[in-house]
């Protein structure tokens, strides 16, 4: 099979022709349909010691099972599946308390082990999430990380349908929490970036454009009317706008951090947190029980994310690696998907 794969820390990715996979014991093969370029493969490509090597990157992944192994009794052959990239033990207590992405001997799809920068994959089967029919692969590829994780992030931050909400940075994850958002009966929103296209894009959506490149904080307070907003997700990770934006949340705002390039942050804790009893919350990743709910939610018209994606690139190095160098520079595009087959 064809594998585009990673095989040296700041290089290209390249195409390998890899065997077929086999399924053992509780695995199953899914032959992949799309896959879902993520900004995090970009920080795997540029950044040494963020994966192993080599490897096929790649962890939004949604196609057909093709094989199943001995005693797999939840999936079969011909069934439509994404899959959660997450693979856990599912009976430490790091599981059963806190969620499988804090499992201690865990994994994740397309950094520790081969993902879906390739025609077909090996997982274990409960990592099948069925898609139903109303939803279609490249949306249900994109919900396995970007959509999955801007809901996890949300219910993180316990939002009630009175709270107002910003959204700092409008990539895949970025347009997936406005929509989202409504879900849980938000309607004050307001979207902040630098990138005129996703700020349109982001208005046609209901949410109130604020350009980072101005004052974020002057700007949220001017558009609150001095009130601030009760929460803010952070999708960009840049130091001076997370902190411009913390200092502009209401008595009692969460700031839920999610971007992984946010390395410093200072604050000030008694004016910035303790004086208005702030949180500050972290987010890793999500659960494979909230990806069903996301598919329910895409099967009844409840979220649209055709929108999300803007572009399809065929399972070749040249335009995959063509789609990180953009990712990097920064790009008015929002989620790209490999199309396999």
């Amino acid at each position: 099979m064809q594998a585009i794969r990673l095989t040296a820390p700041g290089q290209p990715l390249e195409a390998h022709t890899l065997p077929d996979p086999s399924p053992g014991e509780g695995e199953i093969v899914v032959d992949i349909r799309r896959a879902g370029i993520c900004h995090t493969d970009a920080h795997y490509r540029a950044q040494e010691g963020r994966t192993v090597l080599p490897v096929t990157l790649g962890h939004e992944i949604a196609g057909v099972v093709s094989a199943v192994g001995a005693n797999v009794s939840s999936v079969a052959e011909g069934d439509r599946v994404a899959l959660h990239y997450l693979t856990s033990c599912g009976e430490c207590d790091r599981c059963l308390r806190h969620g499988e992405q804090f499992c201690t001997t865990g994994t994740m799809i397309g950094r520790h082990r081969d993902g879906g920068y390739a025609q077909r994959i090996l997982v274990p089967a409960v990592n099948a999430v069925p898609i139903p029919d109303e939803v279609p692969f490249d949306a249900a590829a994109i919900m396995m990380c970007s959509t999955a994780t801007a809901y996890h992030a949300l219910r993180l931050a316990s939002p009630e349908s009175r709270d107002s909400l910003a959204i700092l940075g409008l990539g895949g994850l970025g347009v997936s929490a406005v929509q989202l958002a409504k879900t849980f009966g938000i309607t004050e929103l307001y979207a902040i970036d630098v990138v005129p296209e996703k700020l349109e894009l982001a208005a046609s959506f209901g949410a109130t454009p604020i350009d980072a490149r101005n004052d974020v904080r002057k700007a949220i307070y001017d558009a609150t009317e001095g009130r601030g907003v009760d929460i803010v997700l952070d999708f960009a990770g840049n130091a001076g706008a997370t902190h411009a934006a913390l200092r502009a949340l209401a008595a009692g705002g969460r700031l839920v951090l999610v971007a992984i390039n946010l390395r410093e942050l200072t604050i000030d804790p008694f004016s910035d947190v303790l004086a208005k009893e702030r949180r500050i919350i972290g987010c890793s990743d999500h659960t494979r029980a909230e990806l069903v709910e996301l598919m329910e939610l895409a099967r009844t018209g409840a979220i649209d994310l055709s929108r999300a994606i803007t572009r399809t690139v065929p399972l070749e190095a040249a335009p995959i690696n063509g789609v990180l160098d953009e990712l990097e520079a920064r790009t008015g595009h929002l989620r790209a998907v490999i199309e396999v087959g």
